[in-house]
């Protein structure tokens, strides 16, 4: 026994004089999805002790969205195009990557971080090479087949006097779409890998890890969790009211995680009781109200709209018939279970407006024939929002194009409400790579983690974006997969939201499981600080920032906040006290 113990000291001893871990070999393969759609994980693989051993793994998920009703040839041409970058980016990984990052540290993960930078960039004009030869070609065929066509194709049309133009107003063209290199996933998915094998590695969690990077080591005494931006209702494509994308809810800045989302779960059971099919549920007072201008439809006015499905963004879907109703059904709900919108929960709504604008018309469709210019979009915001002052975040309330509007609008609500870009911002690593941050005047912008975006570029952005006064929120695809690394960088990261979708479906839920452990972890190391109140700009004295005073919201009573989470069923099905572990409403 003696002897034993001897030789495990020696080894123990011996051991701190081994080299630190390096890479050895990346492993990428490809893997479904939460929608069942193909991704790409990256495993590490170090050398520790003279020994190969496993670290990690890393999802990460798609840039691709859900599409809804598509046309089946653009469906097929969406899948094929993903596939191959899916295809592409397993090839990068076993391959080029493979032996690039051989014998690394994964602690080092700037220097990771440029090297897989410069092999994007490569990549990238060996791409541009290949168009440009393409091109090329395709010049001297046009010219020497059809020259005539050539001289024709240049004339343009007169208008004829008197006749007044096809676009009603003059609006700033979209600006085109930004391209994805094939391939691009081994990229972000090769940085995340990283991150958590030198998370790993230092036996430190996640996003302890992405803090000390970005506070360059530097330990934080004390950490603020994101807030959920949780999507409890969605409107369907076809639905009438095309203005609002998603409906989600914001707890107040007091409670614990686990007792707003408890809170968002019984607004979200409540509201599933209100949009059970006609006969099953009693009509709202509230939402007979609001609809006196259309009494002769009585049998419409009779019940909310239907439940329809649950979202692949685990959320409800319904339909709804004005911008009023979707807000008049939250804040029934509300109202039906004791809470006031406004103290005890408030909102956020995602407008999507760039999906909205008809571009013969110049203007913004946003309930069926009926259209907006973007100053009147301005105007209808303003509006809402004083009707409803629960709603303190609109997300991409207008295109980016629209620049003077964005302007307008946050000197007439940036002081009460968080006006977010999210397709209105081009992506992470665009954003990293410009110094004035292309993106319009905002309250801050909404990150996803997809493609060749890399952990050093969230962390160089997030920084920018904190000196420029502007709020960080890191945001989810649709195509979302089980890997719950980005709650860690939100936290890491210090952003003020975070974006997960609804409280259903497994990969969602996951992430929202993984808050409520870090939340736990924080509070049982007296390390979890909550912020007092909501802070909001005032843009109009941006001018002068040594004067400026954040517009806060009073905080609200806690009379009866529960101490734990008590999830309660939905659907018939019973949760688990942590949160959920699956689906529970598809």
């Amino acid at each position: 026994m003696p002897h034993v113990l001897s030789l495990s000291f020696k080894a123990n001893y011996f051991s701190k004089f081994s080299k630190a871990p390096v890479i050895c070999k990346l492993a990428g393969r490809k893997v479904l999805d939460g929608v069942g759609q193909p991704t790409l994980e990256v495993e590490i693989y170090c050398t520790v002790k003279n020994r190969e051993k496993r670290i990690c793994s890393a999802i990460i998920s798609s840039h691709y969205q859900i599409p809804e009703n598509a046309l089946s040839e653009t469906t097929q041409a969406d899948e094929k195009e993903r596939n191959d970058s899916v295809t592409t980016a397993v090839e990068w990984v076993n391959e080029s990557l493979n032996t690039m990052l051989r014998d690394l540290k994964p602690t080092d993960q700037c220097e990771i971080d440029k090297m897989l930078g410069e092999y994007f960039s490569k990549k990238e004009e060996e791409k541009k090479e290949i168009e440009k030869e393409e091109e090329d070609d395709d010049t001297l065929s046009v010219t020497s087949c059809a020259p005539s066509a050539v001289a024709q194709s240049g004339q343009k049309k007169e208008a004829k006097p008197g006749k007044k133009s096809s676009i009603e107003t003059t609006i700033p063209p979209a600006e085109p779409s930004e391209s994805v290199l094939c391939g691009s996933l081994a990229i972000g998915g090769t940085s995340l890998a990283i991150a958590k094998a030198g998370a790993s590695i230092n036996r430190i969690p996640l996003y302890l890890h992405i803090a000390l990077l970005k506070r360059s080591q530097d330990s934080p005494k004390e950490m603020t969790l994101p807030l959920p931006m949780v999507t409890l209702l969605s409107c369907e494509k076809f639905s009438p009211l095309k203005l609002v994308k998603e409906v989600m809810l914001i707890p107040p800045v007091q409670l614990s995680l686990k007792q707003g989302i408890e809170r968002a779960l019984d607004i979200q059971k409540e509201m599933m009781r209100l949009l059970e099919p006609a006969g099953k549920a009693q009509p709202s007072p509230q939402l007979a109200d609001s609809k006196k201008g259309r009494a002769r439809n009585k049998e419409k006015n009779a019940s909310p709209p239907a439940l329809k499905r649950v979202s692949h963004l685990g959320c409800l879907i319904t339909g709804c018939d004005n911008l009023e109703q979707p807000l008049l059904l939250m804040q029934t709900a509300c109202n039906n279970i004791g809470l006031e919108l406004g103290k005890d929960m408030y909102l956020a709504i995602n407008c999507a407006a760039h999906e909205l604008m008809d571009y013969v018309k110049g203007k913004y469709e946003i309930l069926t024939g009926t259209f907006r210019s973007p100053d009147e979009m301005v105007d209808t915001y303003v509006e809402l929002v004083n009707k409803f002052p629960s709603v303190i975040a609109l997300v991409d309330p207008l295109r980016k194009e629209d620049r003077q509007q964005w302007n307008n609008l946050c000197g007439a609500l940036g002081s009460k409400c968080y006006l977010i870009a999210e397709d209105a911002a081009t992506n992470t690593s665009k954003l990293q790579t410009d110094q004035n941050i292309n993106i319009p005047m905002c309250s801050g912008v909404v990150l996803k983690y997809v493609n060749q975006t890399k952990v050093s570029d969230l962390v160089k952005l997030t920084g920018r974006l904190d000196g420029q006064r502007r709020i960080t929120i890191l945001g989810s695809p649709d195509g979302e997969s089980s890997d719950d690394s980005l709650v860690d960088l939100a936290v890491g990261l210090g952003a003020r939201f975070v974006k997960l979708g609804g409280l259903s479906r497994g990969e969602r839920v996951t992430k929202y499981n993984r808050l409520l452990a870090i939340e736990e972890e924080l509070a049982k190391n007296r390390t979890l600080r909550f912020d007092a109140n909501f802070e909001f700009t005032d843009f109009a004295e941006e001018s002068q920032p040594e004067k400026q005073q954040p517009e806060v919201l009073p905080p609200p009573q806690q009379d009866s906040v529960p101490s734990q989470l008590s999830v309660p069923a939905l659907q018939g099905h019973n949760m688990p006290a942590q949160l959920l572990e699956s689906s529970t409403l598809t």
